[in-house]
């Protein structure tokens, strides 16, 4: 797979200048992790490479085409279904069982039945985060996926996502050195 080239990208919010004149290069099969302060265009970064959002001049190469998986900022789950009916909704080739073997490794075992609505925050963030993982991509997002997690369940999902995704593209934004270090990630300052 071919790396993605950013080339003099620039987005504005009305008057506000988001991204200037942006040029960069992330690698096909490694985790580029994107760091900045609030603000600075991390997310719509993410969003203009996933083609959620316009950039307004500028020219990306090497992801059209290309099939995203994302964990956004905020969740994006039905409520009114379980967990498994959530990942099932990306992944409907695997089984119910696979899926559940898959949300045993991310303590997630108690809840395969319950609606979302019912989950904790630290579970409904597991579940999007294993949503993302097992989906069929070639290119995943990852904007601030382990906010709300506790230590000792973010170490336990960084392993868990560290492991699944050898050899894919990730985009990854934290403001989180120790994530970054964590996963291996080459560092991209905005």
């Amino acid at each position: 797979m071919e790396d993605i080239c950013i080339s003099n990208l620039s987005k504005s919010f009305g008057h506000k200048k988001v991204l200037q004149h942006l040029n960069l290069t992330i690698n096909s099969g490694e985790i580029s992790c994107i760091m900045a302060p609030s603000g600075a265009g991390k997310t719509t970064l993410l969003r203009i490479i996933m083609g959620l959002e316009k950039m307004d001049s500028g020219c990306i190469t090497g992801q059209k085409g290309k099939r995203f998986s994302a964990v956004f900022q905020e969740e994006r789950l039905c409520e009114h279904m379980t967990a498994i009916e959530n990942i099932r909704l990306v992944t409907p080739c695997l089984t119910a069982e696979t899926v559940r073997q898959e949300m045993e490794k991310l303590g997630l075992r108690d809840c395969v039945k319950q609606p979302v609505s019912e989950l904790s925050g630290g579970m409904r963030r597991r579940v999007s985060i294993l949503r993302a993982l097992l989906a069929e991509y070639d290119i995943l997002c990852l904007d601030e996926p382990f906010q709300g997690l506790d230590d000792i369940c973010k170490e336990q999902i960084l392993a868990y996502v560290k492991q699944k995704t050898i050899g894919k593209t990730v985009l990854f934004v934290t403001h989180d050195e120790k994530e970054a270090v964590q996963l291996k990630a080459k560092v991209i300052c905005l």
